[in-house]
């Protein structure tokens, strides 16, 4: 059988490898990913650590993967060997539940995530099934492309699912992997956009990302700068941190939206008066289907839209997963195959 080069994490916590592994042919329903590119995303943080639900080791992570299609399982229609193509969060469902039937698949009770259903992206190949793939434009760069296959579509679908509309005033919580693309969507969308970080420093930066005004939230009150701004329609909430994410309801305007995509474990500090002021909601959105990820990366590639990266190549896996888990990487790390 033939081989290829792998990343495995032995056992939870355990160190990353660089290995040869056995190189299947794809399922009846599957095809075989030559990877070209894969992101390192937080949520493989979890998985290394074993924290993740179904987690196996040793543990091939990665759910951010941009490649070409190498080959097809027998029943595998509508894609081509040789077809420019994009994985994320959403590797795969079931297909019959009623999430599915409605079109809902990242919602489905049996998800199939890539690294934890079955081997992920920190690899030369990958074997997915051919419903987790989304066409990547021919004029976007696989190592551009693989990170919007995950941080991409949760926050260009969160916005373009929210109630804000063209000219409506929309603030993003943070400017780190997933704030600095959800303020480039925001002002791609033609929202009214507001980047709140911490640091007069970052002004700068959510200007040339797009924003039209930024708020400093180490000398300002969230709240109260966003309804000096008029209020907002909704508050895109990147951060890990619920009391920022609370600090910034009382901010919102009529019908307002607080949308988290960040997560934390700890509670929101938010009472119903607070809510019932200008009848203000809290939502949560979770990433996105394979073709919502094909959307995501098609607007992208229209609208100049680009994660800021830095590369590493696969053999130094490891260094780039410590830089993204220390919070010195800027934007998003990726790994390339040469491919």
């Amino acid at each position: 059988m033939a081989r290829h080069r792998a990343v495995q994490i032995p056992s939870a916590g355990g160190d990353f490898g660089l290995v040869e592994a056995e190189t299947p042919e794809p399922g009846p329903n599957d095809v075989r990913v030559a990877v070209e590119a894969c992101g390192v995303c937080n949520s493989d943080a979890a998985m290394a650590a074993g924290q993740l639900p179904g987690v196996t080791f040793p543990l091939t992570p990665g759910h951010e993967i941009a490649g070409r299609v190498d080959a097809l399982g027998g029943l595998v229609t509508g894609w081509d060997v040789g077809d420019r193509v994009a994985v994320g969060w959403f590797g795969g469902s079931c297909g019959h539940c009623d999430a599915c039937r409605a079109g809902d698949g990242i919602l489905c009770p049996e998800l199939r995530i890539p690294g934890v259903a079955y081997p992920g992206g920190y690899a030369e190949t990958v074997n997915v099934p051919a419903a987790a793939l989304a066409a990547i434009p021919d004029d976007l760069p696989s190592a551009q492309a693989a990170p919007l296959a995950c941080a991409g579509v949760t926050v260009y679908n969160a916005l373009r699912r929210s109630a804000a509309r063209p000219d409506d005033t929309v603030a993003v919580l943070g400017l780190g992997g997933l704030g600095h693309l959800g303020v480039q969507f925001a002002a791609a969308m033609g929202f009214e956009t507001i980047a709140v970080a911490r640091g007069e420093e970052k002004g700068a930066l959510a200007r040339e990302l797009g924003a039209q005004h930024y708020v400093d939230s180490t000398r300002e009150d969230i709240g109260e700068a966003l309804r000096r701004l008029g209020g907002a329609r909704v508050v895109l909430a990147t951060v890990n941190n619920a009391a920022v994410m609370s600090a910034a309801v009382p901010g919102l305007g009529r019908r307002g939206q607080l949308i988290l995509v960040g997560i934390t474990q700890e509670p929101l500090d938010l009472s119903p008066a607070t809510l019932l002021v200008n009848n203000r909601t809290v939502h949560a959105h979770a990433s996105g289907t394979s073709l919502d990820t094909q959307d995501t990366l098609r607007f992208a590639a229209r609208n100049g839209v680009h994660p800021w990266i830095e590369t590493r190549p696969l053999a130094e896996a490891g260094e780039a997963f410590a830089r993204m888990t220390a919070g010195d990487a800027r934007f998003r790390m990726v790994l390339t195959t040469g491919r």
